[in-house]
């Protein structure tokens, strides 16, 4: 019997909703539909297909990276290097408008660096930051706010954990997409900290003064404490770009770099080594489990022409490319508010980025576009992971919290307009690269 392809669509997109809404696992929904599209619209045995589909995708070398890149931050995460980055930054920024505001922002940039992970970049300094704040009676919306908004920055500024599964799902340089998040990512924290500034000079009282004053001898001397954050974000992105270590060797060298560091500060026992390497299991399982899963199902709708054939109706629209990325960011700010970010990524990659690279955009870039648009769910409700980590840390009421961090969602989508109209801003260090 034949299907036409509205009809193969409509089934498959519809039996993934039915099981995302059922609340079953996104790994294992995307399994399901994959299997329901090969049984009922394919030709081949989709038992046979799921078996070769998966082993294909774990084979691939440059998954090595993400569990070293995961226990990385998950040992930094028990390490005390929030507590050290809060007394090297507190003398310099303590006078700016907005104060210690500006802490959230400075703190998340410099951990993302070393962390690759939204969450962990949210949760190591909200539990330092937000403690202190409530103690100096600094306003709570900006404070949860600007961590929220801040927290993401673990997933654009490298090493980033999505960055690598984008890389290796659309087949361009993981150290090109790394080197691609660098400008981008310091224009979100510099949106990020010049609204905080703004709020500051027109609201005093978001952040009040605080008694102590610093000497500028004893700002230089609070600088030793962000030598190990700066020797780790050396060690692991200056391998990369120096071409001394691929990305898998500089994550095994961040392992190491944090390990010493972690030992070095006296936080580092037989029980806390075995709590980050079950956590980083359990991270990087979660991870894998939804890439293999839409591997199989990107397999399956390949077989099936679908995402050729969007590709196809979407372009004989003769969008123009601007439209057409203002179209698929409002299509990623909906699923955002249903999925996480690596199930975007994986789900959406085999229909959005033929669709963008036959606009004429291209793929590194569209790395960039896209981890911003994952940025924006990891605040949006009700999945947004940010969110939930800071109802962890806080208590408060995810919608709460939500609202908090909505003017930032908002500084997200400015961030990514301005991305689109000027791509080399992404671009121009991957072309140094290539250059050389």
């Amino acid at each position: 019997m034949e299907f036409s392809l509205l009809t193969m669509s409509l089934v498959v997109f519809g039996v993934l909703f039915l099981a995302l809404g059922a609340g079953i696992w996104v790994g294992f929904a995307l399994f399901i539909v994959g299997f329901v599209g090969m049984t009922f619209f394919g030709t081949l045995p989709a038992g046979n297909n799921m078996a070769s589909s998966v082993w294909a995708t774990v084979e691939k070398w440059e998954y090595v990276a993400l569990p070293l890149f995961i226990l990385m931050g998950e040992i930094l995460f028990r390490s005390g290097i929030s507590e050290r980055l809060f007394k090297s930054l507190v003398p310099w920024l303590y006078r700016l408008p907005g104060g210690l505001l500006l802490m959230n922002i400075v703190s998340c940039t410099l951990f993302a660096a070393v962390s690759g992970s939204s969450a962990a970049t949210t949760a190591t300094v909200g539990r330092i930051t937000l403690a202190e704040f409530d103690k100096l009676g600094y306003d709570k919306r900006m404070a949860m706010g600007s961590l929220a908004g801040a927290g993401t920055l673990g997933f654009l500024i490298p090493p980033s954990l999505i960055m690598i599964v984008y890389a290796i799902l659309a087949e361009v340089s993981i150290g090109k997409m790394f080197m691609a998040g660098i400008l981008p990512g310091l224009l979100l924290a510099s949106v990020y900290i010049a609204y905080i500034i703004f709020q500051g000079i027109r609201k005093p009282e978001i952040a009040p003064r605080m008694a102590e004053s610093y000497s500028w001898s004893e700002r230089f001397v609070a600088l030793k404490d962000l030598a190990p954050t700066i020797f780790l974000i050396l060690m692991v992105l200056g391998s990369i770009y120096a071409g001394i270590a691929t990305p898998t060797e500089a994550a095994a060298l961040g392992v190491f770099g944090a390990t010493l560091f972690a030992v070095i500060n006296r936080q580092m026992t037989w029980k806390t080594m075995m709590e980050c390497l079950i956590g980083a299991v359990k991270t990087n399982a979660m991870i894998m489990l939804i890439v293999i899963g839409a591997g199989f199902l990107s397999r399956v709708m390949g077989f099936l022409g679908i995402p050729a054939a969007i590709t196809e109706f979407i372009v004989g629209l003769g969008l123009s490319p601007y439209t057409l990325m203002v179209l698929l960011g409002l299509f990623y700010i909906v699923l955002g508010c249903l999925l996480d970010g690596f199930s975007i990524v994986v789900m959406t990659l085999p229909i959005a980025l033929p669709m963008v690279t036959a606009a004429g955009f291209d793929p590194v870039w569209f790395g960039i576009y896209l981890v911003l648009m994952v940025e924006v769910s990891q605040i949006t409700p009700p999945v947004g992971f940010n969110l939930f980590v800071i109802q962890g840390l806080t208590g408060e009421p995810i919608m709460k919290i939500a609202r908090y961090a909505f003017p930032f969602f908002f500084l997200m989508l400015f961030t990514t307009a301005i991305l689109t109209i000027f791509p080399d801003i992404a671009l121009f260090l991957p072309n140094i690269m290539v250059g050389k």
